[in-house]
């Protein structure tokens, strides 16, 4: 059954219908066309210059945005196939998952989140979304006013990873980096976007993912699990050897609770420990940089990926079947187990390299650029906004969707732009 009998024409609608093209391939689906408005955005190519979990003019090797979403698309799509899903839907849906991020990764994200409590506060995801639907020029509605990238209705909800609003989100949980209590939620859309989010959500059940949200979502905790430790490790800051030694464990465990799962006991991070370091490919030696144990790592992140992906592929099927799963007629199956080692992989990065002293007086550098030029563009006013932005400060109706506006141009900024911007206006 092709893509086109699995998704109906609710799916495959556009907010503004669009005529068929007269150029270009004639039997290329919506869903494609999707796909390609992504890869040719300008937001897309912005996240080369942005953080993943260190900054990308460190180091030659280690991953960026831009090359996170690229493993995380590859993931994304193949284990669409495996469970019947449109790939393209789930890979684009990857492809836009963290376009919403600001100059400095979550670290820019908790900082503009502090500074526009006033206008609804920030959230990469809910950012996505915005830039989707409003930011990021391609077309527009019968008034003129930008709707982004128009993109099918499958397509945006596989891109909402928190379908509900602030007001909805849980409280967070857990601390930062350097300590203190986290206070950002988790959410999907910003109140003047949620015309557009009740289009996209337009008969799905209120706080529930589609099956392709899922898989995204799984794709990007299983490569960031993996990759951080990849890198780490070739940075010097993880060696897993460490883990054998019980004060280190524990304090990984602590951090696995803090940041991921909380609540989670001692035996059964163990457990899961215990089976990762099963696996023929678990490090026994020092990393030392030769092109063995570069191969070496490479086997360890190819046999970590297969190994969670083929669990969730078989849990999945045994609880659904071997027929196409699209939209609201599964709900992806994580089991226990590989949930829980994604969260150790994942706790390794975070205790290593997150929560790293130097890491921490980086951070807080970080935060004072975003914070200083949101407060220098407030004081300078819209002349020194980007022209769309400047436009948008204009249309503006009232100081809180003026700070909107500004702190929707310092998220588009890469890290290099804002430490360059910051400089120049102060």
């Amino acid at each position: 059954m092709g893509s086109m009998q699995r998704y109906d024409e609710h799916a495959r609608a556009r907010r503004v219908e669009e005529p068929p093209k007269p150029t270009g391939p004639a039997d290329r689906t919506p869903f494609e066309r999707d796909r390609a408005r992504v890869v040719h955005s300008a937001a897309l190519r912005r996240l080369a210059a942005k953080t993943q979990v260190v900054g990308p003019q460190t180091d030659d090797f280690v991953r960026n945005r831009l090359t996170h979403t690229l493993e995380v698309a590859q993931v994304a799509r193949d284990l669409a196939r495996t469970i019947g899903c449109d790939p393209d839907v789930v890979e684009t849906a990857a492809l836009a998952h963290d376009l919403g991020h600001p100059p400095f990764g979550h670290n820019g994200e908790r900082a503009l989140d502090q500074l526009s409590e006033s206008c609804g506060g920030f959230e990469g995801n809910a950012q996505t979304l915005r830039i989707l639907t409003r930011l990021e020029a391609k077309s527009v509605d019968a008034d003129g006013r930008s709707v982004g990238l128009n993109l099918t209705r499958a397509t945006l909800d596989a891109a909402t990873k928190y379908p509900w609003s602030r007001a909805e989100a849980a409280a967070a949980h857990g601390s930062y980096a350097d300590g203190t209590p986290r206070a950002g939620r988790k959410f999907g859309v910003y109140a003047d976007d949620l015309p557009v989010f009740g289009w996209l959500r337009e008969a799905a059940e209120p706080g529930r993912r589609c099956v392709e949200a899922q898989v995204m979502d799984l794709a990007d905790d299983v490569a960031y699990s993996v990759h951080d430790l990849e890198d780490g490790i070739v940075a010097g800051t993880i060696d897993l050897r460490v883990l054998d030694v019980a004060g280190e464990r524990a304090a990984v465990f602590d951090t696995v609770r803090d940041w991921y799962l909380p609540g989670v006991a001692d035996d059964e991070l163990a457990e899961a420990l215990d089976e990762l370091r099963l696996l023929r490919s678990w490090p026994t030696a020092p990393y030392d940089g030769s092109r063995m144990a570069l191969a070496a790592l490479k086997n360890l992140t190819s046999d970590l990926i297969g190994s969670f992906c083929t669990s969730v592929r078989e849990a999945t099927r045994k609880e659904y079947g071997d027929g196409p799963l699209v939209r609201y007629g599964a709900d992806l199956v994580v089991p226990r187990d590989t949930e829980v080692a994604v969260a150790v992989l994942k706790g390794v990065a975070a205790h290593y390299v997150m929560r790293a002293d130097d890491r921490v007086a980086v951070l807080e550098r970080q935060r004072e650029v975003v914070t200083e030029l949101v407060a220098q563009l407030r004081l300078l006013g819209p002349d020194e906004l980007q022209p769309a932005f400047r436009a948008d400060f204009s249309g503006a109706g009232s100081d809180a969707e003026r700070l909107r506006v500004i702190v929707d141009q310092v998220a588009s900024l890469t890290d290099a732009s804002a430490a360059t911007w910051h400089a120049r206006l102060r």
